[in-house]
């Protein structure tokens, strides 16, 4: 691969991650992270892909749709590893009694990613919120 096909298939990975969590397609989260993925979001922080992800639906599930739009990439490659920080930002509605609800967030993702047989898949995620507004008790147990 070209050093452009490898930005954008890791480009396609970062997004893949947004387009899981707002359709709540949870397995397909297999194809952006390892099993072993490390993750550490500030308030949390968690091991592995079954465990990252049922983190994530803690959050998520409880909530109505999300949307998170990602921008500004900026990867470095090494060979068959690559870092990679992009921005996020995440408008999240609630549902049931949180209706009329919302929380938006803006969030920096620092990714390790490597090169799989699959393609590529980030091992480990740093995520911190930059700013938010809004009323995070929407996020939580479904």
């Amino acid at each position: 691969m070209s050093e452009a096909d490898d930005r954008f298939a890791i480009i396609a990975t970062l997004d893949r991650y947004s387009e899981c969590l707002d359709t709540r397609d949870w397995d397909r989260l297999r194809d952006v992270f390892t099993e072993d993925v490390d993750m550490d979001f500030g308030a949390w922080q968690e091991q592995g892909c079954e465990n990252v992800t049922g983190i994530i639906r803690s959050y998520l599930d409880g909530c109505g749709p999300s949307q998170h739009l990602l921008g500004n990439y900026r990867i470095e490659l090494d060979g068959d590893r690559a870092s990679s920080r992009c921005y996020c930002r995440v408008m999240h509605m609630g549902k049931d009694e949180h209706e009329g609800k919302t929380y938006e967030t803006w969030i920096e993702y620092a990714d390790e990613l490597i090169r799989t047989e699959a393609g590529w898949r980030s091992q480990k995620r740093i995520g911190r919120a930059q700013m938010h507004q809004g009323d995070p008790s929407l996020l939580g147990p479904g």
